[in-house]
């Protein structure tokens, strides 16, 4: 077009009121205007490992992100602080800190702004530490979730996704482990807290036709991750020429998923939201409800790999062997984890991309940067 000029915004608010961007033509002096209302997420755990890379995709998508985290001090706060930094340089993104038991600033925040979709991620998390403070477990994933589906309902929300876990699959031994696998075995209160929230989502799926999914993540790794996670701790004791302890003798395997994965697929599953109507054919593979508009979801790398490779995967990076402490298996542990991904691949036509010896370098590389 010729004599055009052409004007983007990211963000204009009017009122309560927030739009994605604004265009416009100037053409022969006409002047056209356009507003598009961009979707408002909540994502609660939003200065969490996986919150943070969420949340960071979606504001590079142009979404509004309300963050809403209780920095708890589990892990290094200054690590959720400057994850939360670069979070709120993006205009389109706001943070309150309260925990997720603060039914009235939970409700306060809701009400104000109104989000669209809700992204619960925030919870208790850690195996291990579940079995030395279990009273945690309960308020934050039990009563947190609780308040979380309270807004969902009140609010009618377009789509609720919640993180699950692998960890659901407790004792089950039958690999990969599948959507539609009875999980009745929990292994830890952990487990347990977080099986009773997919029961907990599908009773109010249920009764308020409130569309939900439950995301179950396979032991996710990467720049930014926990402390308290293999990965971080492996790396930081070799650097430090401190010894490495290594459960059941090293005879594990994982389905290591790397964070950008895994976001991907939480990104790609908030537009397939569930449907249960009798007129929607299900895939084969769905575990879609048959009394209500949810469905859980594995979200995993689908390769096993064993715990020894994925040691020397690091040694080879770092460029050093590790001192290595092999003990016995720990209470509450597995042995081996396996996703079936069938379904996600049907619902996005997407599958994960990056090799554990390519992740692992980027988390090196990462956490040198960081703390080096």
């Amino acid at each position: 077009m010729k004599n055009c000029a052409y004007i983007k915004k990211n963000i204009l608010r009017i009122g309560d009121l927030i739009f994605k961007k604004y265009y416009i033509f100037l053409n022969n002096r006409n002047v056209i205007i356009l507003y598009g209302h961009m979707q408002n997420i909540l994502v609660t755990g939003s200065a969490g490992f996986i919150g943070f890379h969420l949340s960071n995709l979606l504001l590079s998508e142009g979404y509004n992100v309300c963050g809403y985290d209780g920095m708890t001090d589990y892990y290094d706060v200054n690590l959720k602080q400057s994850r939360d930094n670069i979070l709120l340089k993006n205009p389109n993104f706001s943070k309150t800190t309260a925990m997720l038991e603060n039914k009235e600033k939970l409700n306060e925040i809701a009400s104000q702004y109104k989000p669209d979709i809700i992204i619960h991620l925030a919870a208790q998390a850690g195996v291990r530490y579940s079995l030395i403070n279990p009273d945690s477990y309960i308020s934050s994933n039990i009563l947190g979730t609780f308040n979380i589906m309270e807004i969902a309902r009140k609010l009618k929300v377009k789509h609720l996704l919640m993180a699950s876990t692998s960890s659901v699959y407790g004792a089950n031994s039958n690999l990969p482990f599948s959507e539609t696998d009875q999980t009745e075995t929990q292994l830890t209160i952990y487990a347990a807290t977080k099986k009773a929230n997919e029961n907990m989502a599908h009773s109010y799926s249920n009764l308020w036709k409130i569309p939900t999914t439950m995301l179950r993540f396979f032991t996710v790794y990467g720049p930014w991750g926990r402390p308290d996670m293999a990965l971080f701790k492996f790396v930081e004791a070799i650097l430090n020429n401190k010894p490495i302890n290594i459960y059941n003798n090293g005879e594990m395997k994982r389905d290591f998923t790397y964070i950008e994965d895994i976001v991907k697929g939480i990104r790609l599953l908030i537009d397939q939201i569930p449907n249960n109507l009798a007129n929607i054919t299900k895939l084969e593979c769905d575990s879609l409800s048959p009394v209500a508009p949810y469905r859980v979801v594995n979200i995993g790398n689908s390769k096993t790999i064993k715990l020894l490779d994925f040691i020397k995967a690091i040694e080879d990076t770092l460029g050093k062997k590790a001192i290595r402490n092999y003990l016995d298996m720990q209470k509450g542990d597995v042995k081996s984890t396996l996703s079936d991904i069938t379904l996600l691949q049907k619902l996005t036509n997407y599958s994960p991309q990056v090799n554990y010896k390519e992740g692992i370098a980027k988390f090196i590389e990462w956490y040198k940067d960081y703390y080096v």
